[in-house]
């Protein structure tokens, strides 16, 4: 039963509030599996590509993205959302009998979606508060659709090198049009017209939303108080720290097959063998 001394453990919204929030107007979810991407790389590691007898693909990461929302002619409410991705993966290289060498190279990948944003031009004025001063004016904003892109870490699926010779016209990519940022974390990428150009396939899951500042009344059952107190440093030795925490046991024991098969949207496997 909860403590009715106790405000925070009230049940009953004590009134209705106004709250100015971004608002979800449409969404969709994604997977792409992008087949030969071209990989870009720096001069020294190009070097090393070029005497390659095998590759490894070791893993990726989007380290950038640009996002541009536009109306959709003669559909009004709705958007195209256009987004670049750029994607920093990891190679071995092996060129030998010898370890494998580490490259790292850039993709690029691009990706377009139509979403429902409403409509609504109005334009908001705020103020920057300044004690003992004039407010600041912060500039005017318009509640035109904001998108958001929620993206996992690409999975690395393959990777080759190919000789340019057999590639002609296969890559539409242009270096020059990357970003100086993301250009100078590869110290610099290369697109020689000889040698071995190295292609990699991946697959990336996304979730894409449109979204507006809008104003809406929610029901409020009281302030959020925090019930925990501060603690401060203790002076216990290490020891005494490491015989208070759990025992992983978890990481003694993974888990079976029919604990992820028993949970929901976990049986990702392939389809048992129907014998009868």
């Amino acid at each position: 039963m909860p403590d009715k001394n106790n405000r925070c453990c009230s049940e009953n919204p004590r009134e209705s509030v106004c709250i100015d929030t971004n608002r979800v107007y449409d969404s969709c979810k994604d997977r792409d599996c992008m087949e030969d991407m071209r990989v870009y790389l720096n001069a020294a590691d190009q070097l090393i590509l070029d005497s390659a007898v095998n590759i490894k693909p070791i893993e990726a990461e989007i380290i950038s993205t640009l996002i541009d929302v536009e109306p959709l002619q003669f559909n009004k409410g709705f958007y195209t959302v256009d987004i670049r991705f750029f994607i920093k993966s990891a190679y071995d290289v092996f060129t030998g009998p010898c370890r494998p060498q580490r490259i790292e190279g850039l993709s690029v990948f691009e990706k377009r979606v139509i979403l429902f944003g409403s409509e609504g031009e109005a334009r908001t004025f705020s103020s920057l508060y300044m004690n003992d001063g004039p407010d600041i004016p912060l500039p005017p904003r318009t509640n035109m659709p904001i998108a958001t892109v929620e993206v996992l870490d690409p999975i690395l699926l393959s990777a080759k090198a190919v000789d340019v010779c057999e590639c002609c016209g296969c890559c539409t990519c242009d270096v020059a049009s990357v970003p100086q940022s993301i250009n100078g974390l590869f110290e610099g990428l290369t697109d020689p017209d000889h040698g071995k150009r190295l292609f990699a396939t991946m697959g990336i899951f996304s979730i894409i939303r449109l979204m507006r500042k809008v104003q809406i009344v929610v029901p409020s059952f009281d302030f959020c108080i925090p019930e925990k107190e501060c603690c401060g440093p203790t002076e216990e030795d290490p020891c005494s720290l490491f015989y208070k925490m759990c025992f992983p046991v978890d990481e003694f024991f993974p888990p079976r097959l029919s604990d992820f098969e028993n949970g929901e949207g976990q049986n990702c496997g392939c389809a048992r063998q129907n014998n009868g």
